[in-house]
């Protein structure tokens, strides 16, 4: 064989080669706290955003799908055992999950679909550098509203309980925003603190001997894997309660103040298109929530005895009959 000839043959399969990687589905990873059948509106908010900008799921991308099942201390082995796949992008929610991936890879591009403290990953919003971006989930600085809402539901409110996990690292600024709040409204607060789920029950039966007119519940990984049994304990207790996310009220929590998760899985298909197109996540700004929702169960209300206020009924997106 010639030497024209062998260069020909090297140049067509060099072409080849780049054009099998041109099309080979991009590798996208996804490590969360629930499993895939409990998180399933958020990954379809997920998927449809990259549909919008004409994605094709196994023919543009695919999938790699890790959770944690409500164990915040498998998160680095996950993290460690994704990067070993070596995806083109990771998307995670949540700071114990994003810490993990930050751990275990310095150069993989990640998203925060939504996170609640996101100075525990960055310095700065708008150049948060590194290998990291994504959406703010202002889970503490909503609790103060959360609050608000239950004195307003609640006219003879005198105290309200929160209930948090202490080993979260955006805890401590949700209980500080809870106690603040609770005291400009002369409102007396206490931390009931859950590090596993074992101490649901006991935590909201201590809340209810200690007198508590309403409950706060914090939102992690162990909140969100437990959301039934915490909706169920709190009805028991006769507790009003106060959530962040709409699966609890799903399973039958009274009250949501949070923000609309589906919308930010949507926007996140947008940084990921972002990054796979060529951006570096150190160039994309963090961005916050844009919406938030507020949600009644009539159901759990009725349940409880209690009447919901007109005007609060009148403010509330969504109302479960």
């Amino acid at each position: 064989m010639n030497r024209r000839r062998v260069l020909a043959l090297l140049a067509a399969a060099a072409l080849s080669r780049r054009a099998i990687a041109a099309t080979k589905p991009k590798h996208i990873a996804i490590l969360e706290a629930l499993p895939q059948t409990e998180n399933a509106v958020n990954l379809k908010a997920f998927r449809e955003g990259l549909t919008a900008l004409g994605y094709r799921e196994n023919r543009d991308y695919t999938i790699d799908y890790r959770a944690a099942d409500g164990f915040t201390e498998r998160f680095p082995k996950l993290a460690a055992s994704m990067v070993a796949s070596a995806p083109d992008v990771i998307v995670t929610r949540g700071t114990p999950a994003a810490q993990a991936v930050k751990g275990a890879t310095s150069t993989i591009p990640v998203v925060m679909a939504a996170v609640g403290d996101p100075y525990q990953l960055v310095t700065s919003l708008d150049h948060p550098g590194g290998n990291i971006t994504g959406f703010s989930a202002i889970v503490s600085d909503l609790t103060g509203k959360r609050v608000e809402i239950l004195e307003d539901l609640l006219p003879s409110l005198t105290s309200v309980g929160a209930l948090i996990n202490p080993d979260n690292p955006s805890s401590t600024h949700e209980w500080q925003v809870a106690e603040t709040t609770a005291h400009d409204l002369d409102l007396e607060a206490r931390l009931y603190p859950i590090r596993s789920a074992v101490e649901i029950q006991p935590a909201i039966e201590a809340a209810r001997r200690d007198n508590q007119g309403a409950l706060i519940v914090g939102l992690d990984t162990l909140t969100q894997n437990n959301a039934g049994r915490i909706a169920a304990f709190a009805a028991e207790a006769r507790l009003p309660a106060i959530y962040a996310a709409r699966e609890f009220v799903a399973a039958g929590g009274l009250l949501l103040y949070g923000v609309n998760y589906p919308d930010l899985y949507r926007r996140t298909a947008g940084y990921v298109d972002k990054i796979l197109k060529g951006a570096s996540p150190a160039d994309l700004p963090i961005e916050t929530a844009s919406k938030v929702e507020f949600v009644i169960n009539l159901k759990a209300a009725k349940a409880l005895g209690l009447t919901i206020p007109p005007d609060l009924l009148a403010r509330a997106d969504d109302v479960v009959r």
